[in-house]
């Protein structure tokens, strides 16, 4: 089972907690009606598609309503310490949540009480935690952007904000410094998928998998995009893929699917996640 787990920006929402779909248009959580649009939401769809694809089970997912103060986030976080042992999950993919260093310490002491030791992807926030809390060594895989790249080789940075003020100028030509320097500081995950203009996987600092074909530069204005490579990865995953190769196959896939709705600025996300099936087609 793959368990994604994060916080969509809505407010008074409490634990909600079940199967996902998506109707290429609509997502939803068992009877709940989930706006599809970038963050949490564009993540789960993706995967929700992509294990449709591959014909596997849809996934399961926790999700709470914060719109930064933070209430959601800690009662994620503790449905999560309190529950996650119950759940037979493969797979637990953590996205937005407020990044609080001790409750992902406690996190990651619930996954240890499992049965079957989940494979561990975060992104975004999630990601954040596990850095600052010196946790990053056990996660499976990180999906970083470029920026948050720079912030996983800082030793010192807590958050992106606070990272040193010229990494904040970090080009794409930068990024095989900055993974270099992510794993000589213990700040990466065992798998890292870099995204930008060049996406790289890499395996314990080394990179085994580069892509830039084909260039679709709008999808860097697509809110989401970098969520829907997580997704995928997490629901290929779980579907038995090995887990380079669902690195690999999400970031082709991603950029054929930019390319089969001719992605513009003004495209939504739902639009992209729709055509990850036919993009698929070509790849697995």
């Amino acid at each position: 089972m793959l368990l994604i787990c994060g916080t969509i920006p809505l407010d008074n929402m409490s634990v909600i907690t079940g199967k996902a779909q998506f109707d290429n248009n609509k997502l939803f959580v068992e009877n709940a009606e989930i706006p599809c649009t970038q963050g949490t939401a564009a993540l789960i769809s993706a995967a929700c598609v992509t294990a449709q694809h591959l014909k596997s089970s849809p996934p399961h997912v926790i999700l709470a309503g914060d719109t930064g103060k933070g209430k959601g986030s800690h009662l994620l976080y503790d449905y999560l310490i309190n529950n996650l042992p119950r759940f037979h999950t493969d797979v637990l993919l953590m996205h937005y949540i407020l990044p609080i260093m001790g409750q992902m310490k406690n996190v990651l002491a619930a996954k240890a009480k499992c049965k079957k030791k989940p494979v561990l992807m975060a992104d975004a926030s999630s990601m954040y935690a596990a850095k600052a809390a010196g946790l990053a060594p056990e996660f499976d895989i990180f999906t970083p952007d470029l920026c948050e790249l720079a912030f996983l080789a800082d030793p010192d940075a807590v958050h992106p904000a606070y990272i040193k003020h010229h990494l904040f100028s970090a080009e794409d030509s930068q990024a095989k410094d900055l993974i270099g320097a992510a794993y000589k500081q213990k700040g990466a995950a065992k798998i890292l998928i870099a995204k930008g203009a060049t996406d790289y996987v890499v395996e314990k600092g080394k990179i085994v998998f580069v892509i830039s074909e084909p260039d679709i530069p709008a999808l860097e204005a697509i809110g989401g995009t970098g969520d829907t490579i997580s997704g995928m990865t997490g629901a290929m995953i779980d579907a038995g893929m090995t887990q380079m190769d669902s690195a690999m196959a999400a970031l082709k896939a991603n950029r054929k699917a930019g390319e089969l709705v001719n992605a513009t600025p003004a495209t939504k996300i739902r639009q992209l996640i729709a055509a990850i099936p036919d993009a698929l087609k070509n790849l697995l």
